[in-house]
């Protein structure tokens, strides 16, 4: 029991996030962060591979089984370079985010582990970071639209309904995601939708919900998928968020908007079909293209609720309050 209290009050710290200029000591040689043990696992070795769930740069994602009580986790692995500042940093972001938040509506964090990975792509001399994540039986909604292409608006409202509270929660903690889209919401074998991925994320600074974030923003604005970004983060200067006045909570709902109209009709909404999905498409997409057209088959309900999303200027922008009450999430 006292260890389970502790683990609960672990998982509510605050990392402050390193200066990888002015921090040497935070990435120290015998200890890379302050470690999240959970009462059943506290180091690698105690789980085991199933299979390979996922690969990207620098990270791969596992199945794997705890060998005591035969429980089934996904393990995300982070290579820590030591000469790159921006991989450390978020790292320790990732890190820091998750021993915070505790939201039936995000991917559950059960530790966060240094103490060495050995795997097929491990390397002598490598650094790794391991988060022992929640499962989700079903992947991400990007496997799930890639199976089924499009999914009906009563299962899209519940997408929606679910990312919202995610978004109520975090936003009630300060906490900007910055990168919504379906390869970072995940589906467990209830159907529920669950946020994931905090590697990009930031605490907002400044007062209430909107963040001053000055010189940060200006150079970590790109950051995110910029498919699923919103106008002020593609163009701060003709959006409004130019001298970090925009209120970073806003982009958030952006993404979701997009999110909602890609699982209506089944593929990437804002460029045409035969369209390169590259910087400049997307930016012209995003900040300056014409009227979005809804499709045929959808209900007013929807429609309103897209637009409400998808409104280019942040200030005009629906909130996530406003949006949780919406006809379209009852």
């Amino acid at each position: 029991m006292v260890r389970e209290r502790r683990h609960q009050q672990a998982l509510k710290l605050s990392l402050p996030l390193p200066n990888p200029a002015t921090d040497h000591q935070f990435w120290g040689e015998t200890q890379l962060l302050p470690l999240l043990p959970s009462p059943d696992i506290e180091k690698v070795s105690d789980l085991e591979k199933m299979a390979i769930l996922g690969q990207g740069s620098g990270s791969a994602v596992y199945k794997v089984v705890h060998k005591k009580t035969t429980a089934i986790y996904a393990l995300k692995v982070l290579l820590l370079d030591r000469d790159s500042g921006s991989i450390r940093n978020r790292a320790a972001r990732e890190a820091g985010i998750l021993k915070r938040v505790d939201s039936e509506y995000i991917i559950g964090c059960h530790a966060i582990l240094d103490d060495g990975f050995s795997g097929t792509e491990a390397k002598s001399g490598e650094n790794y970071l391991c988060f022992v994540m929640e499962y989700m039986e079903r992947g991400s909604l990007q496997e799930v639209l890639r199976a089924r292409q499009r999914l009906p608006e009563t299962v899209i409202s519940g997408i929606a309904r679910r990312v919202l509270k995610g978004l109520r929660y975090l936003h009630g903690m300060k906490i900007v995601h910055r990168d919504i889209k379906p390869s970072n919401l995940l589906v467990n074998d209830k159907g529920e939708v669950k946020i994931a991925d905090f590697g990009v994320s930031r605490v907002a600074m400044g007062a209430g919900a909107v963040a001053g974030a000055g010189a940060f923003e200006a150079r970590d604005s790109a950051m995110g998928t910029c498919a699923y970004m919103s106008p002020e983060r593609f163009d701060p200067e003709t959006w409004g968020g130019g001298d970090g006045a925009a209120d970073e909570f806003a982009g958030d709902v952006w993404s979701l908007g997009v999110v909602v109209l890609e699982c209506h009709v089944g593929h990437f909404p804002l460029i045409g079909a035969g369209q390169i999905p590259d910087w400049v498409t997307l930016m012209c997409a995003i900040c300056f293209g014409e009227r979005l057209e809804m499709p045929e088959t959808a209900s007013p309900e929807f429609r309103s609720f897209v637009r409400r999303c998808l409104e280019r200027d942040w200030r005009k922008r629906g909130t996530v309050a406003e949006l949780l009450g919406h006809s379209f999430c009852d």
